[in-house]
């Protein structure tokens, strides 16, 4: 507990030392003072402070103070790099604290043994004033603190690398001012970086972001390769790196090569050599794939410049200059562009500050390549690259890096045109064709194409019934008639006996196939057969009597047996086949069984007979 009331007590007196050091922390616009302030960038939505001397030791007995300031209605966010300050007790000798002096509120004091919990700290201020303090100490880097507002939760603090991430995809917000931060990079924008260099700082030599404004990098890591060339772009070295698990390649969407239609030039150089020979550094020489010399001012020319005419406007969002050649040593070290959509009218860029032009960075020798971002990106036709300063000899090879414009067409009002003259004599001065041969009225257009959309689909419909009714003419045949029970599509077969017997009625004498309708009663008494007889049986005169299946006259001396139901028939067989009543039409259910009596056989279920069908007859198998 005193501990802790120590410790609150100290940041009670540094955040009163904040408010007593003077006004200017309750000044609306950001900025710093002391003499122990470091590289320090600040802007309204982002920026990167450190300590003096850092990442060395920072000097004893020093302040530095840093206020912060977001937007209205927007809070702090801030991401602790780096707090290495000397240690002691209840950092006495080295101290970093941060408050609020409207609110009253205070985070710290920090040092070695007492550093944040946490690498993000969201205040509940628009406004922080950040105190640093040195006493005597013998150790220490100091301190690298970054910052934004909390609309960007994925901040970064300006040392964070490529392999502090496992996902194949990242995506986070730089701050701004780490171009000047100590770090390394390996490698260039055209084949990535190796996953080892400091993202941030790769981001701005890539030219994905600008380090005077920071912002949202997003970037992929994918398999590394043996060897990574370095480059100079951006106003940053990057050094030439050997193989990597994994490197970065940042993504940009608007990074194609333009092509130039027209160079043009204020001047151009005509050598004679030693020889006498000819040489035309002329303004055509200037493309960046050419070999051989380059474009070259004339030596007397005071203000050169090189036009590129893209033929139209395009959106460019970079540059890339070259010197003559490895044969001549010329080549040009700072320029500023100027952009012009008519050819008339020009415009300096001045970058993301649009206060003064901005001077470009150009090559430091003659043959390597050099690259310059546009951001914001320039939208013109014609691009002008004036020289600055330059090594010997004004000679420059150039090449423009952008994309087409996303043609975006805005909602016209509607105005009535004037209607023209024209040599076809009509009623209306003005007529629209959209079909050829055809001149329609304004007026009526819509109309007219309905009725001839209802007339084609009218016709196509007509067509298509006259063809089925055709096809369905063509495919009709007469249908078979049945004959002696002879389906249709066989043969027909020969009228015979059989043929001749079934088509005339039975005799009187013979048995009926079928039931009668009425209710059925005793069978004993009944005046209608009770079995069918066959329609026909042929037997030679000499031949025996075959056996039947169907139940004698009971003057042969058979009885009945008894019939507890219609289909249970005592016996271990089946003596005759009984008929089925003529009603119910459909199968009747199972009757119980007898307990008593052996076991009996049920019939299967029956289907319905179909209307104006007579029941047929079932016999029950042996």
């Amino acid at each position: 507990m005193r501990a802790g009331s120590g410790r609150g007590v100290l940041a009670l007196a540094l955040l009163r030392r904040c408010l007593l050091l003077g006004p200017l922390a309750l000044r609306p616009s950001a900025g710093q003072d002391g003499d122990g302030c470091g590289h320090t960038l600040l802007t309204p939505h982002s920026g990167t402070l450190s300590s003096k001397n850092y990442p060395g030791t920072y000097p004893n007995h020093t302040t530095c103070r840093w206020r912060l300031r977001a937007p209205p209605g927007t809070s702090l966010l801030l991401a602790f790099g780096d707090v290495d300050l000397e240690p002691s007790e209840r950092c006495t000798h080295s101290s970093l604290l941060l408050a609020d002096p409207q609110a009253g509120t205070a985070y710290g004091p920090y040092c070695r043994n007492a550093g944040p919990t946490t690498p993000l700290l969201l205040t509940n201020s628009s406004t922080v004033t950040v105190l640093f303090n040195s006493t005597s100490h013998r150790s220490g880097r100091g301190l690298l603190l970054s910052y934004a507002t909390s609309q960007h939760p994925d901040l970064v603090s300006c040392l964070v690398r490529g392999t502090h991430y496992t996902q194949e995809h990242v995506s986070v917000y730089c701050p701004a001012g780490c171009k000047d931060i100590d770090g390394d990079i390996w490698g260039n924008p055209s084949q990535g970086y190796r996953d080892t260099s400091v993202l941030c700082k790769a981001a701005v030599h890539a030219g994905v972001i600008a380090d005077e404004l920071g912002g949202q990098v997003t970037l992929s890591r994918e398999k590394g390769i043996t060897l990574y060339e370095s480059a100079f772009a951006n106003g940053l070295h990057s050094k030439r790196g050997s193989l990597s698990e994994k490197r970065l390649i940042f993504h940009k969407a608007c990074g194609d090569a333009l092509e130039v239609a027209a160079f043009n030039a204020s001047s151009w150089w005509h050598e004679v050599d030693a020889l006498g020979q000819d040489r035309a550094w002329v303004a055509t020489r200037a493309a960046l794939g050419t070999t051989g010399h380059s474009w070259a001012a004339e030596p007397s020319t005071e203000a050169a410049w090189l036009e590129l005419d893209l033929g139209t406007r395009r959106k460019v969002t970079g540059i890339i200059t070259a010197g003559s050649s490895k044969q001549h040593n010329y080549y040009v070290t700072s320029y500023h562009v100027s952009s012009s959509r008519d050819g008339k009218n020009w415009r300096p860029y001045r970058g993301s500050s649009g206060q003064d032009d901005k001077v470009f960075e150009g090559n430091i020798d003659s043959h390597g390549e050099v690259s310059n971002a546009f951001i914001p990106p320039i939208v013109a036709r014609y691009v002008r690259v004036m020289p600055q300063s330059w090594h010997q000899r004004v000679a420059l090879k150039v090449a423009l890096v952008g994309c087409q414009l996303a043609r975006v067409r805005a909602p016209r009002p509607y105005v009535p045109s004037i209607p023209k003259e024209v040599p076809v004599p009509t009623s209306h001065p003005g007529s629209h064709t959209p079909i050829p041969g055809i001149a329609l009225d304004p007026e009526k257009a819509g109309s007219m194409l309905l009725v001839m959309l209802l007339v084609g689909g009218f016709v196509l419909l007509c067509s298509s019934l006259l063809l089925l009714a055709f096809l369905c003419r063509r495919k009709r045949k007469p249908a078979a008639e049945l004959n002696c029970g002879i389906t249709k599509g066989h043969p027909k077969l020969e009228s015979s006996q059989v043929c001749s017997l079934q088509s005339l009625p039975p005799p009187s004498s013979a048995l009926a196939s079928f039931p009668t309708a009425a209710a059925p009663g005793d069978l004993s008494r009944t005046h209608s057969p009770e079995y069918a007889e066959p329609d026909l049986l042929q037997q030679s005169p000499g031949s025996p009597p075959g056996p039947s299946t169907f139940k004698p006259p009971p003057d042969e001396g058979y009885a009945l047996p008894l019939v507890l139901s219609h289909y249970a028939v005592p016996g271990q067989r089946h003596e005759y086949a009984e008929p089925l009543p003529p009603e119910p039409e459909y199968a009747t259910p199972f009757g119980e069984p007898d307990p008593t009596g052996p076991a009996r056989y049920h019939a299967p279920p029956l289907r319905p007979a179909s209307p104006g069908a007579p029941p047929h007859v079932y016999h029950e198998a042996l």
